[in-house]
């Protein structure tokens, strides 16, 4: 199978290898713990370095998405300080919990498929 026939945006978004798309990224449902290497191809997941990247984008998606949507709330209807604190402090951290799995996952696979590496000098 050739490394470029897997979507790195399927593969990122679903959660799976990202050189065949089959075998699970992550150990568990619910946590951001790597497996040690694919059980379908056997790639080792020891080259994954996705840093500080993906809290980075969903930290700029929610502001964006979240500051938003308040905004147009308070304008519009002009609701009180309360009802604010009960709609966006729970969508932001339910937001914030979903998409860091796939965000992690679509960095890793664009990784992956990028070829990207730690720079080095070239001596």
């Amino acid at each position: 199978m050739s490394e470029r026939q897997v979507s790195p945006l399927a593969a990122g978004l679903t959660c799976r290898c990202p050189r065949c798309g089959k075998g699970a990224l992550y150990r568990h449902s619910f946590d951001l713990a790597l497996r040690e290497k694919c059980e379908n191809c056997g790639l080792s997941y020891a080259f994954i370095d996705t840093g500080d990247g993906p809290a980075v984008f969903v930290i700029m998606l929610l502001g964006f998405i979240m500051l938003g949507a308040a905004l147009i709330l308070e304008f519009t209807f002009h609701p009180p300080i309360w009802l604010h604190a009960i709609l966006w402090v729970p969508g932001t951290l339910i937001l914030a919990l979903g998409l860091l799995r796939p965000l992690k996952a679509l960095l890793i696979a664009l990784q992956f498929h990028n070829k990207a590496a730690q720079g080095q000098r070239a001596d």
